[in-house]
């Protein structure tokens, strides 16, 4: 297949980063993507509540934990952690994008010579861009996941009560020392890299299958497809990528959770002990802990962000000439 053809066919249906007006792009984006967080935000809350729960607690499924933070703290139970979490969010995601993007870029036309099929280019592109960005954020996103999360279960199943953001950061810092706000850095880097490079993967090839299914192929094209369209086909990739990702990393992403959300006091335990305790008080279920939240947290946030920041890229795009 013509790698040009492949080209043309990408450039009707996405916006490449050197298309688009960074400024603009960072700016516009960052209360987008504030306003996603927002109404995703509980989602999180609720997984990370069901993954640290005790053998004793009570409530461990979805429903239950969030009637629970509702009668114990009320609506804003459901977002405890979320100032620090957006106070980390905005220079995570700049990095995020930015790497994503000019990764992506790169791959491209690093496959060109090997006449790749467009699902197969889009696969590999994508989620090399994915691992790379996911790499690149991790060093700004873990001490602020290290932080909300302790926010987020303070109070809950043993674990103990903070004044915010500022006093878990300086207990961790004293119990510690700064390498405290890095725990789990190894398997968040495991965890996320990997996921973010099957849900790009996933979502990038899945696209293009779906834009053959509807009849659009590979050749040079007459007509641009409807915004309706291109929401559409996004929209429907976000949930594959979002059901293949979180099958995949669930168990590593329950173990990082328990290692960041420990007591600084207790005797630190590493992620093969961790693996015991699950498995002991679930059998190898418990590595699942928290799938349904998180599987409904990477499809939906997947979509919202894929939709919102493919449209945002055409809004962001530079006239040409």
């Amino acid at each position: 297949m013509d790698s040009r053809a492949n080209m043309t066919s990408f450039d009707q249906k996405e916006i490449n980063w050197d298309k688009l007006d960074k400024t603009k792009l960072f700016v516009v984006g960052a209360g987008l993507f504030t306003g996603v967080t927002v109404a995703l935000y509980p989602v999180s809350v609720i997984k990370t509540r069901i993954q640290v729960a005790s053998k004793d607690t009570p409530q461990k499924n979805a429903l239950a934990v969030f009637r629970n933070i509702v009668k114990v703290d009320g609506i804003p139970g459901l977002y405890r952690g979320f100032g620090t979490v957006i106070t980390g969010a905005v220079p995570a995601r700049i990095i995020f994008l930015t790497s994503l993007e000019t990764t992506k870029v790169a791959a491209i036309k690093m496959l060109e010579p090997f006449k790749l099929s467009e699902p197969v280019q889009a696969a590999v592109a994508n989620g090399l861009g994915g691992m790379v960005a996911s790499v690149s954020a991790q060093a700004v996103f873990v001490p602020i996941d290290v932080v909300s999360q302790k926010l987020m279960v303070q109070g809950y199943s043993g674990h103990a009560n903070y004044n915010g953001g500022l006093d878990v950061a300086q207990k961790i810092i004293k119990a510690d020392g700064f390498r405290g706000l890095y725990r789990g850095f190894g398997l968040s880097v495991m965890t996320y890299s990997p996921s973010s490079a099957v849900w790009w993967a996933s979502y990038g090839s899945s696209q293009r299958v779906i834009w053959r299914l509807l009849g659009h192929s590979g050749q040079y094209e007459q007509t641009t497809p409807s915004q309706w369209q291109l929401a559409c086909v996004q929209a429907a990739g976000g949930v594959f990528a979002g059901t293949v990702a979180s099958c995949v990393t669930t168990p590593l992403d329950t173990i990082k959770t328990r290692l960041q959300v420990m007591d600084n006091t207790k005797e630190r335990q590493k992620a093969r002990q961790v693996v015991k305790n699950l498995i002991a008080e679930d059998g190898w279920k418990g590595l699942y802990r928290g799938l349904g939240p998180r599987f409904f947290s990477m499809s939906a946030w997947g979509t919202t962000m894929i939709v919102s920041y493919e449209y945002l890229k055409r809004l962001c795009a530079k006239v040409e000439d």
